[in-house]
């Protein structure tokens, strides 16, 4: 929990500056690219990781390599972040960062599972209606699970939407099996 909290508040920081800067979402892709690199490359967390590299070196290395690629400010931070011993937290910052950047934008992100792959037109058209109902710019993550038989079901944050056949095929069961047969005979 205390790394939430801390990548939370580095991305804070962060974020008020690409906000002075009208730079939010370059700032937002710069911390992208470097943790992209991170997951590519295990040999790079490595390097960041061990105590046998001097901070210095480490300092240089990120620099020269990601100098040229990144905003003066994103690299300042992530050079502080090294300072401070705060590099295995680079991934976090980037969620915390992304978490800001969508609040800001009026994002949300909403995970979707559907029977079956949905085509262009038929994501545009959830993406909509998703929006509309939750009055904010929906991103939908969609997850194709063929047990659902049909329908959609969407969870944004506490909201759950489940409009599956196997939910109300279940749903019109229970009620077949409650239902008092008797009282149909007469």
């Amino acid at each position: 929990m205390r790394g939430e909290t801390i990548a939370r508040n580095y991305a804070s920081a962060l974020f008020a500056l690409a906000l002075r800067d009208d730079q939010v979402e370059a700032y937002g892709n710069a911390l992208d690219q470097v943790v992209a690199v991170i997951d590519q490359e295990p040999g790079f967390r490595l390097f960041l990781d061990t105590p046998r590299v001097s901070l210095t070196e480490k300092k240089e290395v990120l620099q020269r390599v990601l100098g040229a690629h990144l905003p003066a400010h994103v690299l300042n931070f992530l050079l502080l972040s090294l300072d401070k011993r705060r590099q295995r937290l680079f991934p976090a910052f980037a969620e915390a960062y992304q978490g800001l950047v969508d609040a800001h934008l009026g994002r949300t992100h909403v995970s979707v599972q559907v029977a079956r792959p949905l085509v262009k037109d038929e994501l545009d058209e959830v993406a909509v209606e998703l929006s509309r109902i939750l009055q904010k710019e929906a991103i939908p993550h969609v997850r194709v699970r063929p047990e659902l038989i049909g329908g959609i079901i969407f969870r944004s944050g506490d909201t759950i939407f489940d409009g599956s056949v196997r939910r109300r095929l279940q749903r019109m069961r229970r009620q077949l099996m409650t239902t008092d047969v008797s009282t149909d005979q007469g």
